[in-house]
């Protein structure tokens, strides 16, 4: 059954203009708090986990995640060592780390940071592995920084809303000056990259480019927890009309079916040795289970999470037919990723870039969602407290630190990651609103 007019094509133009003057403080209040993030990261939060490695003997090392992988890539390509092997892991372990760990140590790390990511890594990887590191390290992180700053256009365009140039730039600081996009930079994650692959594949459907779409999707499963979500929900939707949108799944199949095949080629089972790393880097990980898992059980987490995925895959088949220029598919869209990072197996800060076109879209419909009643009101106040609360929380400890001494702020380094573990679950509920919304005007309007 076809959506009212209202949900069928949603592109939101700028909206009422605000004075020049109104947007130019606007700017400037997003780059005070963006600063004052920077200003947490690298003058607190760095300094008080040096402090507390140092008490208590634990090794730093080069605390980049670009390094398993480079090293791992290079020792392959370069030396064609198998980058699984328990050789190069303890070479990386060394690497990463500054020593070997030492397993009598309590306080020493158990994550041996081995190369747990599909082969096919090595192919973006291979321009780097010629290089020194530290070179490698340096330009990967401005390379994110670049990544950051255009997935913010990528997302409007693919959400269809068209904000004054004013407001793109405000929303840019305001992402690049966000915990995790900092944290990511800072760690030189992978996982930005991929959230770059996401946003360049859903702008280019939007565009009408469904190839590339399928291809950039296909690049992304560098990090297949994160993209494989999407790719189920993008691989239905390409099937709920197969004559106008086989380019996708044409564009994703050839593209991982290369993949897979070339690692193959290159390296011979390497599925049972990726399958064995991922296992180890569970086992390793502190932050193995989901956030439902932290937040409640690991019992009842997995029971949440299963019942999320169940609904979500409900709601996707219900809208499958949905056209690409629809506030349906964004809305899916944004609600499968902000579901990825609530039910992934991993709690990482990091891999809330994902929730970007989440709350881009909630910024842009919040007088919708305002308007319904008192729980939704609520739960606009609950997720914009969430969200801005380690801003708020990093601006005041900035002014503090005009009066007291590092060493009582060191004290609350942590308060400004309070939400961190209730942002995604705010964004998802908000998102639930919407999805609510759409399905009660298809009954209206059936």
């Amino acid at each position: 059954m076809p959506l009212p007019n209202r949900f069928q094509t949603r592109v939101s133009p700028e909206p009422a203009r605000s004075s020049s003057g109104d947007s130019i403080i606007g700017l400037l209040i997003a780059l005070l708090l963006a600063g004052s993030m920077l200003w947490y990261v690298q003058n607190l939060l760095i300094p008080y986990q040096r402090a507390d490695a140092a008490a208590h003997g634990r090794p730093r090392g080069n605390l980049s995640d670009l390094y398993p992988r480079w090293l791992g890539s290079r020792e392959f390509l370069l030396h064609h060592r198998n980058p699984y092997s328990p050789e190069v892991t303890r070479e990386i372990e060394t690497g990463y780390y500054g020593r070997t760990l030492d397993p009598g140590r309590v306080e020493d790390p158990r994550d041996q940071q081995g190369f747990a990511y599909p082969v096919y890594v090595v192919f973006l990887l291979a321009p780097t592995v010629h290089l020194p590191f530290p070179a490698v390290q340096e330009g990967f992180r401005w390379l994110l920084v670049v990544l950051i700053v255009v997935s913010v256009p990528l997302w409007l365009a693919a959400l269809r809303w068209r904000p004054s140039p004013m407001m793109t730039a405000t929303l840019v600081v305001l992402a690049m000056g966000s915990f995790p996009i900092v944290q990511g930079i800072k760690l030189q994650q992978l996982s930005l990259l991929v959230a770059a692959l996401i946003a360049a594949c859903m702008a280019s459907i939007a565009a009408g480019h469904l190839v590339a779409a399928g291809v950039l999707l296909a690049l992304a499963t560098i990090k297949p927890q994160l993209a494989a979500p999407l790719a189920g929900w993008l691989i239905l939707w390409g099937l709920g009309d197969w004559q106008q949108r086989k380019g996708l799944i044409w564009g994703f199949a050839i593209t991982l079916m290369t993949l897979l095949g070339a690692a193959q080629y290159v390296l011979p089972g390497w599925i049972s040795d990726f399958y064995r790393a991922v296992v180890a880097y569970r086992k390793y990980t502190a932050g193995s289970g989901s956030l439902l898992d932290t937040l409640i059980t690991p019992g009842w987490g997995k029971v949440l999470s299963l019942m999320i995925g169940a609904a979500l895959a409900c709601i996707c088949w219900r809208l499958r037919h949905e056209e690409a220029n629809s506030f349906a598919f964004a809305l899916i869209s944004s609600l499968v990723l902000a579901a990825t990072v609530v039910i992934v197996p991993m709690v990482a800060p990091y891999n809330q870039a994902l929730l970007l076109p989440g709350i881009l879209l909630l910024v842009r419909e919040g007088a919708l969602i305002w308007s319904k009643n008192r729980l939704a009101r609520f739960s606009c106040l609950a997720a914009a407290l969430l969200v801005l609360w380690p801003w708020v929380a990093t601006v005041s400890l900035a002014l503090a630190s005009i009066a007291l001494p590092a060493a009582s702020l060191e004290r609350a380094w942590a308060v400004p990651l309070y939400t961190s573990l209730g942002i995604p679950l705010g964004i998802l509920g908000l998102l639930c609103f919407l999805v609510r919304d759409l399905f009660e005007s298809q009954e209206k309007f059936s």
